[in-house]
């Protein structure tokens, strides 16, 4: 449609004004045009974190022309932000990340609301920081605070974007969307602390964040005006490194941890059995001789894997070769950090495996040659 006219038009009943050159290449698209703008206007977004997926989600987010976006961060910008933090800049160095960006928001769109909490999420503020909000973007850096937001969420009838990085691969989903699965229901159990390194530890690839907190951005803003398939139900995973995008399916499980806080009470627990490295190498100290089932790609496995491996394939083809997992005895299953590894347990599960054989490495390869390095090949 042509926009004519030279910029900002105002619509009082909404009480603000829209930019309809600003916003001129949205207003042309047939799935968004003046409702869709205006949607956007009065959507209100928070981001936990501004930091590598932080910097990318909320500079389109604002792009975007979202109304309000509240951004809650307890962290100050360091130098080793800026080669992933695109949000910050050089002159940024030791301000608040909330303050930093805040104020490059206001130079993209001086018209966007930002509201900033220089705190870290927890489970006593989470209700409070959130409530109100239409999309919660999770641009966290540890696994604790995604439960939490887990929670929060479905007290509070939220949807929320997940995302993650390591090294080259990225993960992104959408939680309790219309009431549907959440964090809980693809994880039900986190990992023991520390056995998967942080971003600081391990690495990343600077422009991986970019990708993957673009899509988180992209997945909010169809949230928002009711737009496309999204990505609830389905676990996207980028490998930066090939260049594949696969897709898992997970479904909401009625009896998946719940806080005891929650109206309905505690529930049952499905469980995922997860052994740290160090269990490991005691149990087989004393002749525990699991089935070792690998379920990277060949170029990961070929990279580094544990040294008695009886099966490699990936997560997502683990149950058309079900046939040469044992089903009647131990498997250890392990991916690079416990992710794939976890979901692939759960497809096994579902498919009629016994999950009190399957066992889940926590951290994967990586805790693995933090312990074990003696027993890591390495090509």
């Amino acid at each position: 449609m042509p926009i004519e006219g030279d910029g900002i038009e105002s619509d009082d009943h909404l009480g603000h004004s829209m930019d309809f050159t600003r916003h001129a290449r949205h207003l042309s698209l047939p799935q968004v045009g003046v409702e869709g703008v205006t949607k956007l206007a009065a959507a209100s977004v928070a981001c936990i974190g501004a930091g590598g997926l932080g910097s990318p989600a909320l500079l389109y987010l604002a792009a975007a022309g979202i109304g309000k976006l509240t951004i809650i961060d307890d962290d100050i910008v360091e130098l080793s932000n800026l080669q992933r933090q695109v949000i910050h800049s050089t002159a940024d160095i030791g301000m608040p990340k909330t303050e930093s960006a805040k104020n490059r928001i206001a130079a993209l769109d001086p018209n966007v609301e930002v509201v900033v909490h220089q705190k870290r999420l927890n489970a006593e503020n989470c209700d409070e920081l959130l409530a109100g909000h239409d999309v919660i973007l999770d641009g966290s850096d540890n696994i604790p605070t995604r439960y939490v937001l887990d929670d929060a969420c479905r007290r509070l009838r939220i949807p929320w974007v997940h995302a993650s990085i390591f090294r080259f691969e990225g993960h992104i989903s959408l939680f309790n969307y219309h009431g549907g699965p959440g964090y809980r229901d693809l994880f039900p159990e986190a990992p023991p602390a520390g056995v998967i390194p942080s971003c600081a530890e391990a690495g990343v690839l600077g422009v991986l964040p970019g990708v993957v907190g673009s899509l988180q951005a992209n997945e909010a803003i169809k949230v928002i005006l009711g737009i496309g398939k999204n990505l609830s139900g389905r676990l996207l995973i980028y490998d930066s490194l090939t260049m594949e995008f696969r897709e898992l399916s997970y479904s909401k499980n009625n009896k998946s941890p719940r806080h005891i806080d929650e109206p309905d009470g505690p529930r049952e627990k499905v469980m995922i059995q997860s052994v740290d490295t160090t269990s490991v190498l005691e149990k087989m100290e004393t002749g525990w001789n699991p089935f070792i089932l690998d379920v990277r790609s060949e170029g990961e496995y070929v990279t580094s894997r544990i040294d008695c491996v009886n099966l490699r394939i990936t997560h997502d083809e683990v149950v058309s070769a079900i046939d040469q997992i044992p089903s009647d005895s131990d498997v250890l299953v392990y991916c690079a950090t416990g992710v794939r590894s976890q979901v692939s347990i759960m497809l096994l599960k579902e498919a009629g495996r016994d999950g009190s054989l399957l066992y889940n490495l926590a951290g994967g390869i990586v805790a693995w040659q933090r312990f074990a390095p003696a027993k890591t090949i390495r090509s």
